[in-house]
């Protein structure tokens, strides 16, 4: 189960009320993200969720053609938020704060390891085969990835 079937509405049952519609907590499902990021649902909610939602909006969701909302192209985003955020030298758990803080999305912490462990193995996995493959350029950028995700040692 990838990472982002794993990242949930922070507020949910408050959010549900404010909507008058039942939605599901997980974000990136499509009926959550088609009823909140609709002008009719950011209306209803109050103005500190609108904002935090809008953000998230903007940040995952404004993509050059809207159908691209349905292939993907937001989970790839908050993908690449999470590995910024591991970058600069956040666990697991500040992970988390940061996320909710910014967006009022949360996740599990242990969720959010094993997102970053499977994302180190499989970095380790290109830099293996690019190696075999005599591919130093991409070999060396794994290694680059791997050690921005693993961090000092």
């Amino acid at each position: 189960m990838a990472i982002t079937d794993k990242i949930y509405l922070k507020n949910h049952r408050q959010i549900v009320s404010q909507l008058d519609t039942n939605i599901p907590k997980r974000v990136f499902s499509g009926a959550t993200l088609e009823i909140l990021y609709s002008g009719e649902g950011l209306a209803k909610v109050d103005d500190a969720t609108r904002d935090r939602l809008l953000d998230f909006a903007q940040d995952f969701l404004d993509c050059e053609n809207s159908d691209d909302i349905y292939t993907g192209y937001p989970e790839r985003q908050f993908i690449e938020y999470l590995l910024e955020l591991r970058a600069q030298g956040l666990g697991p758990d500040a992970i988390v704060d940061v996320m909710s803080d910014d967006y009022m999305v949360y996740a599990y912490p242990g969720d959010v390891l094993s997102f970053l462990d499977d994302s180190v193995r499989t970095l380790e996995s290109v830099e293996a085969l690019a190696d075999v493959e005599g591919d130093r350029e991409m070999r060396d950028e794994a290694r680059r990835a791997k050690q921005d995700l693993v961090g000092p040692r």
